[in-house]
């Protein structure tokens, strides 16, 4: 009979992955983007250690007009340059707080609907067939407006419009790995339902969750742009959302101030998506026993 332990990950089968993500060009430049916007992020206070909200300088400057702001200033004065270095720290908080909160909500009901099947499948599909026949989008703008936009509130928020699509995923992994012969194995050695569900079928469904992950991050930090840029997002921190939000009545005059931040955001969501494809072509087992 198989054992429960046979069924760990093969270094070999780990060791090709990870092969097939280093040797993807495309993987590697948005890795090395990606490092360099967190790096930025967690130095900001050291880069920039004045407030961004704070008027610095004559309001206008465009961009390479003076030295000393060289990506210009706002409307009030504000450097944008230092915007943007804090603005990439909250976005990418929000995005990985959510992503994490999010996935986490979604594993722990789609797990449970998936191992149990039943009523309790019943259930947990109905619920999450009620979250997602709310527009997503529509539902977080009614859940930040109630709590108050504040960095916390938007970050739940993204989450309870995140984890349906981790749920359902899940469970669909669960169903077609609970009846393996190794799932028997470990309830006939007398295992029980948690140490089966996170230490023996968990770790065989994270490829698919891995890859949903990264673009679920991608999707927060598009998410709370889009809120900053309608006025709900926190006003007491800045972002590269409300950073286009609050310049989009000079659009046509000074351009700069919406085509910085909305650049920067282009490039972390392409960098992500570029990841995602990469992790799904090197996770897939199909295609990395081709390699």
């Amino acid at each position: 009979m198989t054992t429960a332990i046979e069924i760990a990950p093969q270094p070999e089968v780990s060791g090709r992955a990870l092969r097939a993500f280093l040797r993807n060009p495309a993987a590697m430049l948005a890795s090395g983007f990606l490092v360099f916007v967190t790096a930025v992020a967690f130095a900001a206070p050291l880069i920039y250690p004045e407030d961004p909200l704070s008027m610095v300088a004559r309001p206008f400057l465009w961009p390479g007009q003076n030295p000393q702001f060289p990506l210009g200033s706002d409307s009030l004065g504000r450097d944008v340059a230092a915007g943007l270095v804090w603005g990439s720290r909250i976005s990418l908080i929000i995005g990985i707080a959510a992503m994490a909160l999010g996935v986490s909500i979604g594993v722990v009901i789609g797990a449970t609907a998936g191992y149990f099947g039943g009523r309790i499948d019943d259930g947990l599909v109905r619920l999450v067939e009620i979250f997602q026949t709310t527009p997503s989008f529509l539902m977080l703008i009614v859940l930040v407006a109630i709590a108050e936009p504040r960095v916390e509130s938007i970050t739940v928020g993204i989450a309870l419009v995140t984890w349906p699509t981790i749920a359902r995923l899940v469970r669909a992994e669960f169903r077609s790995l609970r009846e393996k012969d190794f799932v028997t194995a470990a309830r006939g050695l007398g295992y029980g339902h948690l140490r089966i569900i996170f230490i023996e079928i968990l770790p065989n469904a994270l490829p698919p969750i891995i890859v949903t992950s990264s673009v679920i991050v991608a999707s927060a930090i598009l998410m709370e742009s889009a809120l900053s840029f309608m006025g709900l997002g926190d006003p007491n921190r800045i972002s590269w959302g409300s950073m286009i939000g609050a310049n989009r009545e000079t659009l046509r005059t000074t351009w700069y101030l919406t085509a910085v931040p909305g650049v920067a955001i282009v490039l972390t969501v392409l960098a992500l998506n570029m990841i995602g494809d990469a992790l799904n072509d090197a996770l897939n087992p199909r295609l990395s026993a081709e390699r």
